[in-house]
């Protein structure tokens, strides 16, 4: 399984980036979904995941109502909008899945990852 994560890039606060992550070898409908960010200096944090049973998506209280993850099944991609960034989402993003099964939000819950990128907002 492989994830291909892109869409990032140099921002100013209040300005607004789509991540994209194109999954190969195992469809997006069949795996939990998740972004994760990790700043310098940083542990890993969870963002924002999508079930794969269906259901509202979930987010971390720190973006909840600027970001929204999302999934086209058609194009095996899911997808993190965020909007109103604000220097502290400056990070590192990764996208991850998990075969499993319920609400997954550390990262030792996933089993695939993709290769990161990178998301600076500056002030």
């Amino acid at each position: 399984v492989q994830l291909q994560a892109s869409g990032g890039g140099l921002v100013q606060a209040g300005d607004s980036l789509r991540l994209s992550c194109a999954a190969s070898g195992r469809t997006v409908s069949s795996t939990n979904m998740g972004w994760f960010r990790q700043a310098p200096g940083k542990e890993r944090e969870f963002v924002a995941g999508i079930r794969r049973s269906g259901g509202d998506p979930y987010y971390a209280d720190s973006v909840m109502g600027r970001f929204t993850i999302s999934r086209d099944n058609a194009k095996n991609t899911v997808y993190l909008q965020m909007n109103n960034l604000k220097p502290g989402d400056t990070a590192v993003y990764y996208c991850a899945g998990d075969r499993g099964l319920g609400t997954p939000v550390l990262p030792h819950h996933y089993d695939y990852w993709g290769q990161g990128t990178q998301v600076t907002v500056s002030s």
